[in-house]
């Protein structure tokens, strides 16, 4: 039995196989193969990161203003009293957007009497300065969590005087960052 193919399906079938010796065949060099370097994809524009602003001097625990002069940490108050004047409240301000910015930094906030009063008076008074600080830092937006505050009433006094220029020196609440 003998199947004739048509002559044209004949040449294609030619065709096929003569394509297939060829490539079949094709000579092995022995020289390397060079392989081609990687083209390497230019990278996208980086984006300069935005500074952070530097809260607190070297040593971290003296907090700075954006031309990094140091931020005022103590305030004082008038005989007998535990009210913040105006002026207290900017810097206070920068302390809370500090501590806002720094979530991991704490402040103790010390209060302090002049010598004038009994002692369990001054303690009491000390706390209402501290807390008068604490109060107004909360209420700019600080965690209550990183406010301390302590009372230490006449005993630590800045100016040993007994007169009315150190009294007005001991008058204080002092801010200690951790």
């Amino acid at each position: 039995m003998q199947i004739e193919l048509n002559p044209r399906l004949r040449l294609m079938v030619a065709c096929f196989v003569s394509l297939f010796f060829v490539v079949g065949c094709s000579s092995t060099s022995q020289e390397p193969v060079q392989q081609q370097e990687p083209v390497e994809e230019p990278a996208a524009p980086v984006q300069p990161k935005a500074k952070a602003p530097v809260d607190f001097a070297p040593g971290g625990l003296d907090p700075i203003d954006s031309r990094g002069r140091p931020i005022s940490r103590t305030f004082y108050f008038e005989y007998d009293k535990a009210v913040l004047s105006a002026a207290d409240l900017a810097a206070l301000e920068l302390h809370a957007k500090i501590l806002k910015r720094n979530s991991d930094r704490s402040l103790v906030i010390e209060g302090h009497c002049d010598e004038r009063g009994t002692r369990e008076y001054n303690l009491a008074l000390g706390e209402q300065r501290a807390n008068a600080v604490s109060s107004f830092l909360r209420s700019s937006g600080v965690s209550s969590r990183q406010l301390e505050t302590v009372s230490y009433g006449e005993e630590q006094p800045s100016d040993p005087g007994h007169n009315e220029s150190a009294w007005s020196k001991n008058r204080r609440a002092v801010l200690s960052y951790r």
